[in-house]
């Protein structure tokens, strides 16, 4: 009896490898052998490209806003002088929407999972908005090269505002849905505890 036991083992071992083999070695599957172009294309979607065009948007965008602000910071040290609290900021929001962006454009992170971390940097960039907007939207610049650079980063800062808030506003409502599609799909939509 325990020899027909194993005998029967064996033979179902036997049979689950054959199928598992025959089932990766079948033609189906030629298709689906991933290599870096095939599943580089595979992801590359209409979305996807314009998320990628997106966050490098905001990648260059920070970048500008720190060479915008920094160049009056190295001038106060340079000139042993004071250090204003309110550039340092700019330049903080600049580098910290810079370093998001690049990491968000990496194919591994679903970016839409931390909209939070967008609407931090959202948050941000309104508040060096408004630091400057106030200071610069209405001065006259009479011909002043670097009155003139603060109305122009004014603006920068303001579409960098726009820009995180829409990854914010869309990284929410694709978690929303995400979590109200898994819940439905589960089985536990109807079950609140």
């Amino acid at each position: 009896m325990k020899t027909h036991h194993s005998t029967t083992r064996q033979t179902y071992n036997q049979d689950s490898s054959k199928m598992a083999f025959k089932h990766f070695t079948s033609s189906t599957m030629k298709g689906e052998k991933a290599t870096l172009g095939t599943s580089l294309r595979a992801n590359l979607s209409v979305s996807s490209i314009l998320r990628l065009l997106l966050r490098l948007f905001q990648f260059v965008l920070g970048l500008t806003v720190i060479g915008l602000y920094a160049v009056d910071l190295d001038r106060a040290r340079k000139a042993h002088v004071y250090v204003d609290s309110k550039w340092v900021w700019a330049v903080v929001c600049g580098t910290l929407g810079a370093l998001v962006s690049l990491l968000f454009m990496l194919p591994l992170i679903k970016a839409w999972f931390f909209f939070y971390v967008d609407a931090f940097v959202f948050l941000c960039y309104l508040i060096a908005f408004g630091i400057f907007g106030r200071m610069f939207i209405p001065e006259n610049p009479e011909g002043n090269k670097g009155i003139i650079r603060m109305k122009h980063a004014v603006w920068v800062l303001l579409t960098n505002v726009f820009l995180w808030l829409g990854t914010a506003v869309a990284g929410a409502v694709v978690f929303w849905r995400s979590r109200k599609a898994r819940t439905s799909l589960t089985g536990r939509a109807g079950v609140h505890v």
